[in-house]
């Protein structure tokens, strides 16, 4: 067995990071045995059946690069300084550290940027040298690569390629039926959240859909979703990214703001209106044509619900020939994973 240590943004309750996670043990060669480096190893053990460790627990983390022979960063934006300035350099050490003990190193299905300071771009180019294999899942990711002269792998965000399980318990609730998967933003406010749920309860109110209120981390989604709590809705919290990915095909339309919702909803021939809060959203709404606004625009509830139900009655899903071809993009991360 190759033993391969995968770090991410993994065991604090954000569906897209465990849902990534998930697409690579899932693309993982048989042979390889991952070794996960989590914020919470009891529950990223039990949710992904893998073994895993305290991700600030250096001495385990040290003994257990030096067992290994492979290190890979695990997809999404973990070379960034905007959520935090730390993350680079937490994610940049590890890095370095693995390749000063010798193991093969991969930088997989990464989102780079947004870099706003001069000294976090600095330290990311003096890490980027000698790594192995790198993959990113956005254009911008690699303008910014190829700018500084490297050349990449470019392919959709993996979590495209994640294998559904629809068993997830929302079969019993009435259809049709309308996701919404916000997060907080320092510009969603009370006074704007106030506009999305008038909003939404003027589109229930004509439609007759049942709205799924999904916060995908829950930690920090679940206050958002019980303040949009209207009739005729429902609050639901799946903790497995494949049956997560699978709800969505239960689904007619998503009104997202979470970067996954979108793209396991658009997976799954879902209608979707994006609120676009960061550039990867910007990003994807650019590329399949989405409607949506900026979180900025959220101002009138009934310009909002008349564009809700305007893409509910004319809007189109993505073709499955659309999805099939976007999925097997996605799949050419798996090329990194290769010759382990």
């Amino acid at each position: 067995m190759t033993r391969a240590v995968i770090c991410g943004y993994y065991g604090r309750g954000n569906a897209g990071d465990e849902a990534l996670l998930a697409t690579l043990l899932q693309l993982l060669p048989k042979h390889i045995q991952p070794i996960v480096l989590s914020a919470d190893p009891l529950g990223t053990a039990k949710l992904h059946q893998v073994e895993a460790i305290d991700r600030y627990n250096w001495a385990a983390i040290v003994g257990t690069l030096q067992r290994s022979e492979v290190f890979i960063w695990g997809g999404g934006s973990l070379i960034q300084d905007v959520t935090s300035w730390r993350s680079p350099f937490y994610y940049g050490g590890l890095m370095g550290l693995a390749k000063r003990l010798g193991l093969t190193t991969i930088a997989w299905a990464q989102g780079i940027g947004p870099l706003h300071h001069s000294f976090t771009r600095w330290f990311t180019r003096q890490v980027l040298p000698g790594i192995d294999r790198i993959s990113v899942r956005d254009n911008l990711s690699a303008q910014l690569l190829r700018s500084w002269g490297y050349e990449v792998l470019v392919a959709p965000d993996p979590v495209w390629a994640l294998a559904p399980d629809r068993s997830a318990p929302i079969w019993q609730l009435p259809a049709p039926r309308v996701a919404v998967a916000l997060r907080p933003h320092p510009d969603l406010n009370q006074e704007r959240l106030a506009i999305l749920k008038t909003a939404l309860t003027y589109f229930q109110q004509a439609t007759d859909t049942h709205i799924l209120l999904l916060p995908l981390q829950p930690a920090q989604d679940r206050t958002i979703a019980e303040f949009l709590r209207i009739p005729h809705s429902t609050i639901v919290v799946v903790e497995k990214p494949h049956s997560l990915k699978g709800l969505f095909a239960g689904v007619e339309m998503t009104i997202g703001m979470r970067f996954h919702s979108l793209i396991m909803a658009l997976s799954q021939e879902n209608r979707c209106w994006a609120i676009d809060y960061d550039p990867k959203v910007r990003q994807l709404m650019q590329e399949f044509a989405l409607p949506g606004c900026s979180v900025a625009e959220i101002t009138d509830p009934k310009h909002l619900c008349q564009a809700w139900l305007e893409h509910f009655a004319n809007g189109e899903a993505l073709s499955p020939t659309q999805i099939t071809a976007v999925n097997d993009r996605a799949l050419l991360h798996s090329h990194l994973l290769e010759g382990l």
